[in-house]
């Protein structure tokens, strides 16, 4: 193997990487309701397809999205999103595919309501002037249960609750 050879295969490995920590930045700071964060994740035009089995969020536009998830993860809410067994592909030195697993859960206490799931995130990624960013992502659920409650989970500690 040449050393050319060499380092495209290592500036690929990093490419995947980076991907990798930019989809794990996205789950923490959807979670973490960090809006400061999630505007540092996307390009401006970000186009989302979000199906569920109660829902669907189609949006376009990074500022439209980030507004989104602010409003969705409310401090009545509680909220854990994982992201596993990612396929990343590079395509070109600024375009890359990649395909995640999704496992989620969340209270949305106002509602009196507990989803858990799982999906199937596809995502296109672009390489700017400041590294990898989500261009386009969409899932389709594996499986969803939504469940109501009278009786409010014993919640000895909720992260969103402390933003109010």
């Amino acid at each position: 193997m040449t050393d050319q050879n060499i380092a495209a295969r290592l500036e690929r490995l990093e490419a995947i990487e980076d991907i990798k920590q930019l989809k794990h930045r996205y789950f923490r700071s959807i979670d973490r309701r960090d809006t400061d964060t999630l505007v540092t994740l996307f390009t401006p035009d970000v186009e989302i397809d979000y199906e569920g089995g109660t829902y669907r969020w189609q949006l376009q536009g990074r500022d439209e999205l980030v507004s989104a998830l602010y409003a969705s993860f409310d401090p009545r809410s509680v909220a854990c999103h994982t992201g596993h067994h990612p396929e990343i592909t590079i395509v070109s030195p600024t375009r890359a595919t990649g395909l995640w697993y999704l496992t989620d859960f969340m209270i949305k206490r106002e509602l009196k309501e507990i989803t858990t799931g799982s999906a199937l995130y596809a995502d296109t990624y672009a390489k700017t002037e400041d590294g990898w960013k989500i261009a386009k992502s969409t899932y389709k659920r594996i499986y969803e249960i939504v469940d109501h409650y009278e009786k409010e989970p014993n919640l000895t500690y909720a992260y969103l609750s402390t933003l109010a």
